[in-house]
């Protein structure tokens, strides 16, 4: 997944586990080029959001291994990874990096939406649960597109 390498490079950089945000940020923008200084901040909030990221006082931690991210060398990260994913495509991205072909996947999601009267991003977690992945993260970000679809 291209976030965990953007969000792991400069850990691996810096050799370390915790970075002040104003580190991670020059680390993304002036060191790399990838990101502007906004763009860098922004990543920051959505990798927090998604997990790998956690907000310290003193800075940033990651919450994965970095060592066990390889950053090729042509690696550029996507603009895309700015943007807050929904759970479906969150759920998506575990079972396709887990070895699930995408279209089985969509395939199975949207059958179960379809049984069983859900939102996507519902079907996706209960999916997920069923085969097998840890989702409960996103537990709460299905029950809420649950309930915003039903006060609609």
């Amino acid at each position: 997944m291209s976030l965990r390498v953007a969000v792991a490079a400069p850990f691996i950089q810096h050799g370390t586990r915790r970075l002040k945000e104003n580190e991670f940020v020059v680390a993304l923008s002036l060191d790399r080029d990838w990101f502007s200084p906004d763009q860098s901040k922004r990543l920051v909030d959505v990798a927090t959001k998604e997990g790998l990221l956690e907000r310290t006082d003193d800075g940033l931690a990651v919450t994965f291994d970095p060592a066990e991210v390889t950053v090729p060398e042509e690696f550029t990260p996507d603009e895309d990874l700015l943007r807050e994913r929904s759970a479906f495509e969150r759920v998506l991205d575990s079972l396709v990096a887990e070895g699930m072909e995408k279209h089985e996947a969509v395939g199975e999601i949207n059958t179960l939406q379809g049984e069983l009267g859900l939102t996507i991003e519902a079907a996706a977690v209960v999916y997920a649960r069923r085969e097998g992945f840890a989702v409960d993260d996103l537990v709460p970000i299905a029950r809420a597109a649950v309930r915003d679809t039903e006060d609609s």
